[in-house]
């Protein structure tokens, strides 16, 4: 499927988390929501990616923002990446990529000239209303938290 737009109502989701716990968009519904997608459980660019989100996440939190992780991994893989870095938020199991295709996010890449099909790193923000209003292809990961505020801040 073709990644969403930003001004488009974000494709509804349910998966279970970390801990088994079932998880939806309408959870989020009254809260800004940052869902963002990332190929695999402790590696180094996801493990930067996850750690600048949680070394932000009290200032996130204080914005407003509730944070979401998702990837193929399973609920097992989360527990230990959850532990291993102390991640205070949500990591959604999806390896049936029932969430990564409404998302649009399973796609061609390219590894030292090497092309293979996998997760592009992307992250929605979406608004109290459940309407996409920023989407980052290529997020920068050492200061994710740092784009995500700025880029709030020039939506509102």
């Amino acid at each position: 499927m073709p990644i969403p737009k930003e001004g488009e109502k974000a494709p509804a989701f349910e998966a279970t988390d970390q801990n088994g716990k079932r998880v939806s968009l309408a959870d989020f519904k009254g809260k800004k929501l940052v869902l963002y997608f990332y190929p695999e459980d402790d590696t180094p660019t996801c493990t930067v990616q996850a750690c600048n989100l949680r070394d932000n996440y009290p200032l996130l939190r204080k914005k407003g923002f509730a944070i979401v992780g998702v990837s193929p991994d399973t609920e097992k893989s989360h527990q230990k990446f959850e532990k291993k870095f102390s991640l205070p938020f949500t990591l959604l199991s999806d390896p049936q990529h029932a969430i990564i295709d409404k998302y649009g996010v399973w796609g061609e890449k390219k590894l030292y000239g090497r092309e293979y099909m996998g997760l592009l790193r992307t992250t929605f923000l979406i608004d109290e209303k459940g309407i996409i209003r920023k989407i980052f292809t290529r997020p920068r990961n050492k200061k994710h938290a740092e784009e995500i505020i700025e880029a709030w801040a020039t939506i509102k």
